[in-house]
């Protein structure tokens, strides 16, 4: 059973963080990829395809203060990974959430532990090639992340948009972000079926 911890505030976010810029690691290859949520319907479109891409083994580091969405970014990803995302939640209080689709899916939040105490948890034995992690707070394993990564660093955007910067730090991580840029770009709702929701919403008039 995942061990169970006493709840503690959790920490606001570094300036850098926010900014989608991390301490330590390896640099980032290519040009970081910048994009606007408008939605959590939004959010979850980006996580689907993402996980969709993914083939096992992908370390995705997310970073954000508190509701900027990192967790409705994995229902997503699981979805993509044909999961069920309604069974997905934050990983407050058990530190380590696992759901099965085509891959392995592990939700692990990170805020409470120190370097420390993640030597403790395991997580290093779900880096195994085939598992997908997805990592909360990952700046708290420091120097003990995969220097082959996608970094995700979301941030609330007034009034009420999210802010996405996403990073890959190693080659699979840019092959990963570019097959993600081209994915999300043709898997955008069109004109046309945005007019067809819109007419379907709209309620009907009663016969005369």
């Amino acid at each position: 059973m995942p061990s169970r911890r006493p709840h503690t505030p959790k920490p606001r976010p570094s300036p850098a963080a926010s900014l989608g810029q991390t301490t330590a690691g390896p640099p980032p290859v290519g040009k970081p990829w910048r994009i606007v949520l408008r939605s959590p319907k939004h959010t979850h479109r980006l996580g689907r395809c993402l996980g969709a891409l993914l083939q096992g083994g992908e370390v995705l580091a997310l970073f954000g203060e508190l509701g900027a969405g990192k967790t409705s970014l994995v229902k997503g990803i699981a979805d993509g990974l044909l999961a069920e995302p309604t069974e997905v939640s934050s990983p407050t209080f058990t530190l380590i959430h696992e759901y099965q689709g085509r891959l392995p899916l592990v939700h692990t939040d990170l805020y409470r532990l120190t370097s420390a105490q993640l030597e403790n948890t395991g997580l290093n034995d779900y880096v195994d090639g085939h598992t997908v992690t997805a990592i909360e707070w990952a700046d708290r394993w420091g120097a003990g992340l995969p220097s082959d990564r996608l970094d995700v660093h979301l941030s609330h955007r007034p009034p009420a948009t999210r802010c996405a910067i996403l990073t890959a730090r190693g080659p699979a991580a840019r092959r990963l972000l570019g097959a993600l840029r081209s994915r999300f770009a043709a898997d955008r709702p069109t004109r046309a079926a945005q007019q067809t929701r819109v007419q379907s919403s709209r309620p009907r008039r009663a016969p005369h």
